[in-house]
């Protein structure tokens, strides 16, 4: 074992890393139970990579056998039942485990200097797994899916000048055709996997580069809280969770699987009362509230500017909040709560 060990020594250098790994600590105060959320994140990403892998096996992303193909793994592909619903669970757990991640950041402020480019790419994380919803959505080729990736995007075509091409590009024409369903799959099989694996390994390597943040309030008294050693206490912790999280994933799959409609029709009028995924909601619900016209421009299209405004200013908050400490933390802070309200509010009205 000690001439293997040495072999890999040699050849990888992993004693570095180890070393890195012992030493590193986590602070232990009453935010440590954030931190679990970023390795959750990880592992519902990994789920959806292994049994994404297996689905494509056997998925057609042809309109003729895109739905025939969902079928068929749902009845004569061994568990194939499973592992579309472990795949499709795992997708919204990662979208949900993301933004309590991220509102956990933003609510303690742990994006502040020097990890202002650990949140920037937390919030690109974000995007690219709500993308990833999206994208997966229309795969099984039912009226719902259908129905639903027309309302979505068209909602492009009120951005100002390049709304039209930025509808046709991700439709891969005017309509929704079997152009969308192949584009939707490459998106979804290739493009926004290795986007979210790049922008990942940005993000945990600029968590090891700065380390876990402690509170503010901690920070700007000068205290250091007591810390627990990430290997192996941290770790087996992590793990335990992990194992809590996949059981559960597991036991909702099999007790509430998911169904598969009937193959789309695009010539079908839209079922009544269509709606986008739960983490659309609160942006499908603030489109409806704006009037058809607003003086010289579509309430859509105010609609539209306004969410890629407050998208920016989430994007760039460490630089707009750099002084957290301060009186104008408090008041963004105030600010973020009653975004936070705004969101669930829109959403349960939605639903409504």
């Amino acid at each position: 074992m000690k001439k293997i060990a040495a072999w890999f020594e040699s050849r990888f250098g992993l004693a570095p890393i180890s070393a890195f790994m012992i030493k590193k600590e986590i602070p232990q105060t009453k935010h440590t139970l954030w931190y679990y959320t970023g390795s959750s994140i990880l592992l519902f990403f990994a789920i959806q990579v292994v049994t994404g892998i297996i689905l494509a096996f056997y998925y057609q992303p042809t309109l003729e056998g895109a739905n025939d193909s969902v079928a068929r793994i749902m009845t004569e592909i061994p568990l194939g039942w499973i592992i579309r619903s472990v795949h499709s669970l795992s997708s919204t757990c990662m979208i949900a485990v993301v933004m309590i991640h991220m509102a956990a950041i933003l609510f303690t402020k742990a994006y502040r200097a020097p990890r202002e480019a650990t949140w920037m790419s937390g919030v690109f994380l974000l995007v690219g797994s709500m993308m990833f919803g999206f994208t997966g959505y229309l795969l099984p080729w039912d009226d719902l899916s259908l129905a639903a990736t027309k309302v979505g995007t068209n909602i492009p075509r009120a951005i100002p000048v390049v709304g039209d091409w930025v509808t046709k590009f991700l439709r891969g024409g005017d309509d929704i055709t079997g152009d969308t369903l192949s584009r939707f799959f490459i998106f979804h099989v290739c493009v926004l996997p290795l986007f979210i694996l790049a922008i990942l390994v940005i993000h945990i390597f600029l968590i090891q580069r700065h380390g876990v943040s402690i509170p503010l309030h901690d920070e700007v008294k000068g205290r250091k809280p007591k810390s627990l050693p990430f290997w192996p206490n941290f770790v087996w912790r992590e793990a335990a969770v992990w194992m809590v999280l996949l059981g559960a994933l597991i036991t909702v799959a099999v007790l509430l699987p998911l169904k598969l409609d009937p193959s789309a029709d695009t010539m079908a009028p839209a079922p009544e009362g269509v709606k986008p995924e739960w983490y659309f909601l609160f942006l499908f619900q603030t489109l409806k509230i704006f009037p058809a016209n607003m003086l010289f421009v579509t309430g859509e299209t105010v609609a539209v500017v306004l969410i890629i405004i407050a998208v920016a200013l989430i994007f760039f908050l460490p630089f707009i909040d750099n002084k957290p400490a301060e009186k104008k933390g408090k008041v963004i802070s105030a600010l973020a709560f009653l975004g936070l309200i705004y969101a669930i509010a829109m959403s349960v009205w939605s639903l409504l």
